[in-house]
């Protein structure tokens, strides 16, 4: 007999809706979307899910309601709402606008501008949400500058300035307002700076120019050579402004660009509104993934969410790959010149806030940045496990002399440098890489298995297929295959080979996983360089002293201790050499070096 939920599933319709899942205690815990409904909420009960929270989601669904619309796209925009409405657990949630300034154009007889973070419903004009109040006020400033406004709160009804109720106050004397609470601006002309400022708000600076540039030469003309100046220096001022809010081409109007960029937990999408070729609005924001959602559905809601937090009306987006957003909106996916640089521009101050992000967050919260790169790793080397653990092994050899091998470990995708090991190579004759690898991996991890110590969740062997072969050995002696992830990385091209694939796995040159790998193959030759090179130093020491007559190692031992270089040992006096190794042995040093 079939579940009440089991029959609420079997008799969905085959249509575009949204689909609400509700636990135990009746919460809607998941709100989604679907262009089939019947389709896409049976997959929930049918699959078998990778990610562990879509597991335990699907385990709490007691109950489902749908709600049947017409198009997907009232389907991505109804399922917003609700998530706005309800914040389910399990559905990821962009940050609430309340916070952010917005310009106001008062609707008022000679409209105030000003900076609000309340829009109140009163027929005003509201223009943003801004992300960044310095904007704001970089733009209110230049408003200021070329065209004065009044500041007061007065009711400048006419039949008040008419009976002459108000006189002008300091701030007409100072020139930051014509005066039109006692008559000396019209409201035409007032009106007339209004649209000029309206226009500048939208980035279309084309009018607002060349309207300035004609009163300049008029001024000009009349020989007003002052006010002429001064409509120049507010023509700079215009321009400048412009060419820094100028991207590439002023052809590119009213066009939303929005693109993204993600990890293993989080997603970092950023949106541009461009006017004329100018950015007016800019916005980059984090979000938090809830089920593994893919880059496309985390941008699908970003693009439906910022459109109706910023009121958009445009018409077309530019975006990285396509997107379904609605047939009312056309989706642009740029492929090369100013279009494609626009959207890369995007991509990258999505890339630049997701490295801020990574900063603070080392900083403030250490354990979310380890967790973060572990499970980057794990994705990208496509392990089981998280490698909280990693060992790495090089061999160091110079024409097979010395022969020694390091062992670096890093925790927590960091150096630890009180667990790195050396080993002196004991079973392998000349210069054999592959049996010198085969015999410290066997040593390191049968004395690990022997003292119960913690093995690592995946081994880094520093060189090809060769080695790794030779690495594999000693875990199958050891009974180990399969129970630790092991690797191979080639020197030259970054290659990473896996047990029993000849193709190897190339990562992205700018990956955290890359960088990890590269640091911890440096760090292991690094570590087996330097025991090398102190190896044979030592054995050029041991060796200079052994070619003389009746000295033996426990006597280049005591020498070595009192006087701690073979220089010193042969500036020695004879009677200083006696009186560590006897009159004989001391003769016979000393004869050695000064025989000439």
């Amino acid at each position: 007999m079939p579940t009440p939920l089991e029959l609420q599933v079997k008799t969905l319709p085959n249509s575009p809706g949204v689909y609400q899942y509700f636990d135990k205690d009746d919460v809607i815990i998941y709100v989604g979307k679907a262009k089939n409904l019947k389709k896409r909420v049976a997959s929930y009960f049918t699959k078998n899910h990778d990610n562990a929270k879509t597991r335990i989601l699907v385990k709490k669904i007691v109950r489902l309601e749908h709600i049947v619309v017409d198009t997907e796209t009232d389907a991505l925009l109804l399922e917003n709402n609700l998530i706005k409405k309800y914040q389910p657990r399990y559905n990821i949630l962009l940050k609430d606008d309340k916070s952010y300034p917005w310009i106001c154009i008062k609707k008022e007889r000679f409209p105030r501008v000003f900076t609000t973070r309340r829009v109140i419903k009163d027929g005003s004009e509201y223009f943003g949400p801004y992300t960044n109040i310095k904007t704001v006020y970089t733009l209110l400033d230049l408003i200021k500058e070329l065209y004065p406004l009044r500041t007061c709160n007065y009711d400048l009804s006419a039949a008040k300035i008419d009976a002459g109720k108000y006189k002008v106050c300091l701030e007409y004397h100072l020139g930051n307002c014509k005066g039109p609470c006692d008559d000396n601006q019209s409201e035409e002309d007032y009106l007339n700076d209004i649209k000029a400022i309206r226009n500048i708000i939208k980035g279309n600076f084309k009018e607002s120019l060349q309207s300035l540039h004609d009163l300049m030469m008029g001024f000009a003309a009349e020989m007003k050579f002052e006010e002429a100046q001064k409509i120049k220096e507010k023509l700079e001022a215009l321009q400048n402004y412009q060419a820094k809010s100028t991207i590439v081409n002023p052809s590119i109007n009213n066009v939303d660009v929005f693109s993204i960029i993600s990890d293993e937990t989080h997603g970092y999408a950023n949106f541009f509104k461009v006017m004329n070729g100018a950015i007016v609005q800019a916005y980059t924001t984090e979000i938090k993934k809830k089920l593994d959602e893919t880059d496309k559905e985390l941008l699908e809601m970003f693009i439906v969410e910022t459109r109706q937090r910023f009121t958009s009306l445009s018409r077309e987006i530019f975006v990285p790959f396509k997107v379904n957003v609605g047939s009312n909106i056309k989706v642009t996916v740029p492929k090369l010149g100013d279009k494609k640089r626009i959207v890369e521009l995007s991509e990258r101050n999505a890339r630049y806030y997701r490295q801020e992000q990574f900063k603070q967050i080392k900083i403030v919260d250490p354990d979310r940045h380890v967790k973060r790169i572990m499970s980057q790793m794990k994705k990208d080397l496509r392990l089981r496990e998280e490698p909280r653990h990693i060992e790495c092994f090089d061999n160091s050899n110079i024409q097979g002399t010395n022969p020694v091998a390091a062992c670096v470990v890093f925790k927590d995708g960091k150096p630890s440098k009180k667990d790195y090991r050396h080993f002196n190579i004991k079973t392998v004759e000349g210069p054999d890489d592959f049996a010198s690898m085969e015999e410290v991996v066997y040593r390191r991890y049968k004395r690990l298995l022997e003292e119960e110590k913690p093995l690592p969740q995946l081994i880094v062997i520093d060189g090809g297929k060769g080695q790794l072969s030779s690495a594999l050995k000693s875990l199958d002696l050891l009974g180990l295959r399969g129970k630790i992830a092991i690797i191979g990385i080639a020197k030259r091209l970054e290659e990473i080979y896996y047990p029993g694939d000849s193709v190897p796995l190339y990562l992205d040159k700018k990956s955290e996983t890359l960088k990890i790998i590269q640091f911890l193959r440096n760090e292991a030759h690094r570590f087996g360089i330097t025991f090398h090179r102190n190896k044979r130093s030592k054995g050029a020491i041991k060796s200079e002293l052994e070619q003389i007559p009746n000295v033996g190692q426990q006597t280049i031992t005591n020498l070595l201790r009192t006087f701690k270089s073979v220089k010193r040992v042969k500036n020695a006096t004879l009677e200083e050499l006696t009186n560590v190794v006897g009159s004989a042995r001391a003769t016979a040093i000393y004869n050695y070096y000064h025989r000439k």
